[in-house]
């Protein structure tokens, strides 16, 4: 499966942005789907993620209660609201696909697809 990954840019510390995974090749309802993300000069952090039928959630810490995961199986698509956005949000946005039966992880290494990143930049 390939996935395109969408929607980042430059945003004001309180604002919102929508970022969208777009999968082609498969359909999506076989993948548990999360978003992840890379500030500069860190690693990779899990930010959430989303069973194959859309009916559990899983969040970080640090976005829960302001991003919201959800999909649209009709549509091949994740999405990832991002609300009341910090500079510490400011990173490179990765959708990733785990092909699963049942459930999602937190674990970037489960995972099976990834897509090319989207950058997301909070100024301070």
């Amino acid at each position: 499966v390939q996935l395109q990954a969408c929607g980042g840019g430059l945003v004001q510390a309180g604002g919102s942005l929508r970022l969208s995974c777009a999968a082609s090749g498969r359909t999506l309802g076989s993948y548990a789907m999360a978003w992840f993300r890379q500030a500069p000069g860190k690693e990779r952090e899990f930010v959430a993620a989303i069973n194959r039928s859309g009916s559990s959630t899983y969040y970080a810490d640090s976005v829960k209660g302001r991003f919201t995961i959800s999909r649209d199986n009709a549509k091949n698509t994740v999405y990832l609201q991002m609300n009341t956005l910090k500079t510490e949000d400011t990173a490179v946005y990765y959708c990733a696909a785990d092909y699963v039966i049942a459930g999602f992880t937190a674990a970037g290494s489960q995972y099976d697809y990834w897509g090319q990143g989207t950058l997301v930049t909070v100024p301070a």
